[in-house]
C-alpha cells in the first residue's frame, strides 16, 4: 500500500489556536474558503509524494543519520495573505515566514542527503516559499465575488515559535479535506 509521505515541522498548540483567529475575521470569505482545520497547520519542507511501507523505513533512517541539521532555531512568522504570489486568481490564504539562513540550510540538506542516497529519484522541484496555509480558497465561488469586493488580506503577524523538531508525516486526502498525522519525529541536533 502506497502512502502520500512528506516531511514538514509542525506547530506548537498555542499558535495553532491564535491562527483559528482568523478564519473569523474574514466573514465575506466563508463561502468562498474553506479554513484548514488547526489540527492541521504546518510548514511543508519536502514533498516526496507515494511511498511504500519499505520506502518509509527507509526514508526515517536516512533521515535519522544526517549529521547536518542545524541546532534548534527560531522561525518568525512575518504576514498574512493571499498565496502563492503572482498566482491569479489565489488558490490560498497563507502565513508567510521569513527564509531564516538555518531553515534554508534544513531543506537543502534534506533534499542533497535524500537525492545522494538515489532511493528517491523523485522529489518535488520548486522554489521553497516557507508558509503556513490557512485556508484554500474554492475558486468557482471565488470568481463570483466582484474583485473590488475581495476582502485586503495583507496583515503582519509577528510571533516566533522554536523549531527542535521536524516530522515525517502522512497525508490522507478525504472528501471533508486533507487529513495529516506525524509517523515519525525525529529532533535537531543539540
Amino acid at each position: 500500500m502506497l502512502r502520500r509521505i512528506f516531511i514538514a515541522i509542525n506547530l506548537p498548540e498555542e499558535i495553532k489556536k491564535e491562527l483559528m483567529v482568523f478564519s473569523q475575521k474574514w466573514p465575506e470569505l466563508k463561502q468562498s474558503a474553506r479554513w484548514i482545520k488547526k489540527e492541521n497547520f504546518h510548514l511543508t519542507l519536502l514533498f516526496l509524494g507515494l511511498l511504500s511501507e519499505k520506502e518509509i523505513f527507509q526514508l526515517t533512517q536516512i533521515i535519522k543519520g544526517i549529521n547536518l541539521f542545524p541546532k534548534p532555531f527560531f522561525l518568525k512568522f512575518k504576514k498574512i495573505c493571499y498565496g502563492p504570489p503572482g498566482i491569479m486568481p489565489s488558490r490560498l490564504i497563507w502565513l508567510e515566514l521569513e527564509k531564516k539562513p538555518e531553515l534554508l540550510k534544513l531543506v537543502e540538506d534534506l533534499q542533497k542527503e535524500i537525492i545522494r542516497t538515489g532511493i528517491f529519484k523523485k522529489i518535488e522541484k520548486r522554489e521553497f516559499s516557507p508558509h503556513i496555509s490557512l485556508a484554500r480558497i474554492r475558486a468557482w465561488e471565488w470568481r463570483r465575488i466582484e474583485p473590488e469586493e475581495r476582502p485586503e488580506i495583507e496583515e503582519e503577524f509577528n510571533l516566533e515559535f522554536k523549531v527542535d523538531s521536524i516530522q515525517i508525516m502522512e497525508s490522507k486526502l478525504k472528501r471533508s479535506g486533507a487529513e495529516y498525522s506525524i509517523l515519525e519525529n525525529i529532533s535537531l541536533s543539540p
